[in-house]
């Protein structure tokens, strides 16, 4: 049986690749990546703790975290291909200058 702790560092370490990941990349398309990255981090977390404690209530928040990041992805993938469609690039600083 894997211990408490292992599963926490990981998920950490999850959260961070997917924190630099968010604030380093220009890409949209990586930055929602590294968001679902972080979702799942969380997701990571909720599923120990529920098992540790011997509770259902961390998987049913886990349900409603996948829920709202499956429809994140789908808004934020039509979004994408909007732009692309309008401005035949994703990148962020792109996307900045509609802002103007």
């Amino acid at each position: 049986m894997v211990p408490l702790h292992s599963y926490l560092i990981l998920s950490a370490i999850l959260f961070s690749i997917g924190t630099i990941g968010v604030l380093t990349r220009r890409n949209a398309i990586v930055i929602f990546m590294c968001v679902e990255m972080m979702l799942n981090a969380v997701n990571l977390t909720f599923i120990a703790f529920s098992r540790h404690l011997g509770s259902i209530d961390g998987q049913i928040f886990v349900f409603f975290v996948m829920t709202v990041a499956a429809a994140e992805a789908a808004v934020g993938l039509a979004l994408m291909i909007a732009f692309y469609k309008n401005r035949e690039s994703i990148d962020v600083e792109d996307i900045k200058l509609m802002r103007l």
